[in-house]
């Protein structure tokens, strides 16, 4: 008998203070609004384990439309606890990375939004820039520019 297998990774969820602002940002690194909804009602509940709850939700997908964040705003029940400023070092999901065209226009275009760059933009080999900035409520977004393919 065949063993069942993994199909995809269809996306990463990230809780928010603002859906708007989140959306904003996202759209000013190059992702596109998919769509948005509320999701309310005793099967979601079941799903997530909070019982009763109402989520306003944006669906954001990168330009070749493999990967996506599914952003979450809970209206119900409230946010008990708050990750978004913990150290990179910190236990749990650390950060999400996208790669872009061009490192350093990035950061300055995402710095007029309001990111901080969390360390510096530094060299690996010959392959890759990276940094780690913190994002609209301080998120930890990794970036990195691949070298040698332009």
């Amino acid at each position: 008998m065949a063993k069942n297998k993994l199909l995809r990774m269809d996306n990463v969820g990230i809780a928010v203070e603002s859906l708007d602002d989140a959306i904003s940002f996202f759209t000013e690194i190059g992702l596109k609004l998919e769509g948005r909804a509320t999701i309310e009602g005793e099967w979601a509940g079941r799903v997530t384990g909070l019982g009763s709850q109402i989520v306003e939700i944006a669906m954001m997908v990168t330009p070749d439309g493999h990967s996506r964040l599914e952003i979450a705003r809970f209206l119900t029940p409230p946010v008990i606890s708050d990750h978004r400023t913990a150290p990179v070092n910190s236990l749990g999901y650390m950060r999400v990375m996208f790669t872009v065209e061009d490192i350093d226009e990035m950061v300055s275009r995402l710095i007029k939004h309001g990111a901080q760059l969390v360390g510096e933009v530094v060299q690996y080999e010959n392959s890759y820039r990276l940094c780690y900035i913190r994002g609209m409520e301080g998120l930890l977004i990794g970036l990195a520019e691949e070298l040698g393919n332009k």
